[in-house]
């Protein structure tokens, strides 16, 4: 009899938690200082809303001067005592670019990039299977996600990092075209240790003007994307010699540079590359 009580009891309380909830918090909203705080709390998140908005529309048709990655890697140079550290990077238009640099990138990383709008959705669904079959969780990021991280963010896999990734990479495809992405994405680029962009890249590791790369050369710099700290240029390992080979595949399959301006993407068309 106690313990159904007892029960009673509890089942009795239980309705009057809710009102009172709701009472408390009722009661807050009508506090002067409360409603102040969630107004200027309001006020901030709008106004970061509207200045990254803003920032995101003048990159649009402003080089960048910098990146967060670029900035990030300098601070890390200069923590550690490195001296002889330098980055070399500088901005090179579009139309000072070979033809086979873009289409190489989008080869080895995201053949899906002209026809997607920011995320490719079977990546991710192919990532997280992976994950539930007890393989290490790998990301599915596209162009245009790699491209707001190396702009905006700092590296890391933080679900903070990544929230803010999806956000940023929902304003450059609203703001951007699909050809603005792929050329910033093409000058902000790490290829080598400190070396960031096409333009020095070329100039470092083959002595030549970007306009003058051929396919093989394109095809290398897109096959030490996955990870430029460890694969080199210079001095190609089996691995990105293989890779390389391959990419330059795949630029043949798709059809060459004119596949950027494609307007529905091949049967056999490959998903993001996985990070």
């Amino acid at each position: 009899m106690g313990a159904r009580t007892g029960r009673n009891n509890g089942k009795a309380c239980a309705p009057l938690i809710l009102p009172g909830l709701f009472t408390l918090i009722g009661a807050m909203l009508h506090l002067p200082l409360f409603r102040r705080l969630l107004r200027y709390a309001g006020i901030v998140v709008l106004s970061w809303i509207a200045l990254s908005w803003f920032v995101v529309l003048v990159l649009r048709f402003v080089p960048p001067w910098t990146s967060a990655v670029m900035m990030e890697r300098r601070l890390d140079a200069l923590v550690h005592g490195e001296k002889d550290f330098q980055l070399r990077q500088h901005w090179v238009p579009w139309s000072r670019i070979s033809p086979w640099v873009p289409i190489a990138m989008v080869a080895g990383e995201d053949q899906k990039f002209p026809f997607h709008h920011g995320f490719d959705f079977d990546s991710i669904e192919n990532a997280i299977d992976a994950a539930d079959d007890g393989k290490r969780l790998r990301g599915a990021s596209t162009i245009s996600q790699q491209t707001a991280k190396n702009l905006f963010l700092w590296n890391g896999r933080s679900f903070v990092r990544k929230g803010l990734e999806a956000y940023f990479t929902v304003l450059l495809e609203l703001t951007w075209p699909k050809q603005r992405i792929l050329e910033v994405y093409m000058n902000i680029a790490q290829l080598g240790d400190g070396v960031y962009g096409v333009g020095a890249a070329s100039e470092v590791f083959f002595h030549a003007a970007p306009a003058q790369l051929g396919p093989a050369q394109a095809a290398r710099l897109a096959a030490v994307l996955p990870n430029p700290d460890r694969f080199h240029v210079d001095r190609p390992s089996a691995y990105v010699q293989e890779r390389a080979r391959w990419i330059e595949q795949q630029v043949g399959q798709l059809g060459g540079p004119a596949y950027l301006q494609s307007h529905q993407p091949p049967r056999d068309v490959r998903p993001a590359r996985r990070r």
